[in-house]
């Protein structure tokens, strides 16, 4: 009895002394917006009142098997309701369900704070929702002002035991040593399921989840094993993550690391991220939902990110039917990823992504290529005839990519614009790219712009063109070529 005295008091004093910078934020610095080729206002960073309480003040035990739901949630609405503050997590194991995020409240993690959402799904079920309904988000809010998630603690979706995993993406020794944990297989014993109910559907939530929501901030934690997208943020303004780390197994099923939906003003600096599916995304809703919405994603920065796997570093698509305009990535760096810079969509999306800038980018060992166009994105068999142009037929159009050096790959480029819809004004200037399978294969696309452009592939095929008007590659203009192929060395 003495000693659990003890270890509560020091919970209680850790939080206590808990310095007191972590009850505000610090503006973004202004080499964040430096050399910003669009006007954009400045994020305004939420700010918080010097209120203050500590989990444990509510009952939450870090003992890695108390579930805390209620400790942390009743903090949370409580700091809320006075007004704002600080709730803090301190340094141990905690088991919880999921977190609402509420106005005017800073959740603040000290080093040393685990947080595991438990593996119990009947805590994330909505109320009176259909049976696969998508679930509660282990971390949600919607329509809060002036919130954040700070410190250096590390939050576990418990993702494993939501998450599909393909046969094809493991070892034959790893696909064994799955199957003998548990769960069930389908009937092509191909698809390994955490439980039934994931075999028949339930509804994986992503791990971050924030709605309608202004003056976000990020900053400093560790998010990884998410069940399917890990942050999420859907119609948000004035949105910052900086310094955050997103850790997803190589084989998680869409263990998306950051989908930056129909947002404006953002900011995303200095993070890593380590994704089993696309990396830093870009989207704005799908088809004729997303065309309706009608809400862009827009004024956006990223740079100084890191990112080590995913199935794209920088992504745009393929859900960008409410258009995409004015983002900016710069000094990033993409190791092992799928593909770099990629560019993904389909006939029947619509939308129209312009004004995209990538800018000091470095790659090594891209699996496949390095900048990808595709406006053919899940279409197995592809019809090149050109359909009637409508309000489904996306477009891309005015992208500038400038100083990229990439060694490795299995292709350095390639454009497959639409027939009917080429891609237009595309701009790449001081790229060096070697090593690679393949060079350059450029399709279905008008006004290319080559400048101070090096494509060194293992083939010697440096640059092949088909079905493009008005290219220019280091000076030379190619005024057109149609369906049979031109090879530049």
């Amino acid at each position: 009895m003495k000693k659990q005295i003890l270890k509560i008091c020091g919970v209680l004093l850790t939080c206590i002394s808990l310095p007191l910078q972590a009850r505000s934020t610090e503006a973004i610095p202004d080499s964040v917006y430096n050399g910003l080729p669009f006007p954009m206002e400045k994020v305004v960073q939420p700010q918080f009142p010097d209120y203050k309480v500590c989990i444990t003040d509510f009952g939450a035990t870090p003992d890695g098997k108390t579930l805390n739901t209620q400790a942390i949630n009743n903090a949370i609405a409580t700091v809320s309701q006075k007004g704002g503050g600080t709730v803090v997590i301190p340094a141990g194991f905690w088991i919880t369900g999921p977190i609402k995020l509420q106005s005017g409240v800073n959740l603040y993690t000290e080093r040393n704070a685990f947080v595991l959402f438990t593996e119990d799904h009947s805590h994330y079920k909505k109320p009176n929702a259909p049976k696969h309904a998508l679930s509660l988000s282990p971390i949600y809010a919607d329509n809060a002002r002036n919130i954040a998630i700070t410190g250096h603690g590390v939050f576990d979706g418990n993702g494993n035991t939501w998450r599909m995993v393909k046969r094809s993406k493991l070892t034959a020794g790893q696909w064994k040593q799955r199957v003998a944990s548990g769960g069930v297989v389908n009937e092509k014993e191909d698809v390994w399921y955490p439980s039934q109910a994931a075999k028949e559907g339930e509804g994986r939530p992503n791990m971050v989840r924030l709605y309608e929501c202004k003056n976000v901030l990020l900053q400093g934690i560790t998010f990884r094993n998410s069940p399917a997208w890990c942050i999420h943020p859907i119609h948000c303004e004035e949105l910052t993550i900086h310094q955050v780390t997103v850790i997803n197994p190589w084989y998680s099923q869409n263990g998306d690391a950051l989908d930056v939906e129909s947002c404006n003003r953002v900011v995303i600096y200095d993070c890593v991220f380590d994704a089993g599916d696309d990396a830093i995304c870009i989207k704005s809703g799908k088809d004729k939902e997303g065309r309706m919405r009608g809400w862009p994603c827009q004024n956006v920065i990223a740079r100084n990110n890191v990112v080590y796997h995913g199935h794209g570093g920088f992504v745009v698509g393929s859900e960008m039917s409410g258009g995409v305009k004015n983002i900016f990535i710069d000094n990033c760096t993409f190791i092992g990823t799928d593909v770099g810079i990629r560019f993904k969509s389909t006939r029947g999306r619509g939308g129209i992504v312009e004004n995209i800038y990538c800018n000091r980018i470095n790659m090594f060992e891209i699996a496949n290529e390095n900048i990808l166009f595709d406006l053919y994105y899940g279409v197995k068999n592809s019809d090149n005839r050109p359909v009637p142009v409508d309000e489904g037929t996306p477009q891309f159009r005015n992208i500038y990519i400038s100083d990229v050096k990439a060694i490795g790959g299995r292709c350095a480029m390639l454009f497959n614009g639409l027939p009917e819809m080429p891609i237009n004004n595309i701009n790449l200037k001081n790229i060096y790219i070697s090593g690679t399978e393949t060079g350059a294969i450029i399709r279905q696309s008008e006004n290319v712009q080559m400048e101070n452009v090096t494509i060194a592939p293992k083939n010697q095929k440096s640059i092949s063109l088909q079905n493009v008007k008005k290219v220019s590659i280091n000076g030379k203009s190619i005024k057109s070529v149609g369906e049979k192929e031109k090879i530049m060395d």
